[in-house]
């Protein structure tokens, strides 16, 4: 299995107006850096996570359909919560070994969780044969929340507090001593963390 990025979000879930804001900048001078950090801070926040924040697309590549060897279980996890649809499945048929994409009515989605996603068949449906070879199967999926309105304020906290502190500390070492993380701060992330599960 690999989940790689297919279509990296466009938009970020703090502006720059929020951030410097919070950081108590006036004057546009220091506009580029700020934007960079909260890049950096949003990225930070997902891997911490495990969660998309602003809309984008993921790749999940499987071996086999569920249900397999190589796919114990009945459903395709989703990971990077919320996910939103589910843009395509494809898979390389053991017929011809062409690349197909799977009828959306053969499955369906559900979502309901704030953690996990799940693809399962519809009713009174199967998997097709997918070639038994490496990332036979693909499922292209959207994630993230709607808008940057639509991010918990807590994350969005977390991202300030983050561009903050890069922003003060603009190297990793100050005279002499390393600048660590607060994990205290860090834990305002817990309740969306998805390795609660």
């Amino acid at each position: 299995m690999t989940l790689q990025l297919h279509t990296a979000a466009g938009t970020l879930p703090v502006s720059l107006v929020e951030a410097k804001l919070h950081l108590r900048v006036d004057g546009s001078d220091e506009d580029a850096l700020i934007t960079s950090l909260i890049g950096a801070a949003v990225l930070d926040a997902e891997q911490l996570m495990g969660r998309a924040l602003m809309p984008q697309k993921w790749l999940l590549s499987l071996d086999a359909f569920p249900g397999s060897v190589c796919v114990p279980g009945q459903t395709i996890d989703l990971l990077r919560p919320p996910i939103t649809a589910v843009d395509y499945i494809k898979y390389v048929s053991a017929d011809d070994g062409t690349l197909t994409t799977l009828s959306p009515s053969v499955y369906q989605l559900a979502k309901a969780s704030d953690y996990l996603a799940r693809v399962a068949l519809a009713y009174g449906q199967s998997w097709p044969s997918a070639r038994s070879q490496l990332e036979a199967v693909q499922v292209l999926f959207s994630c993230g929340y709607a808008d940057a309105a639509s991010v918990p304020e807590l994350i969005k906290a977390w991202i300030k507090l983050r561009v903050g502190s890069l922003f003060a500390h603009r190297e990793q070492w100050t005279a002499g001593e390393k600048i660590e993380r607060n994990e205290h701060v860090d834990y305002m992330l817990d309740r969306y963390r998805t390795w609660l599960l």
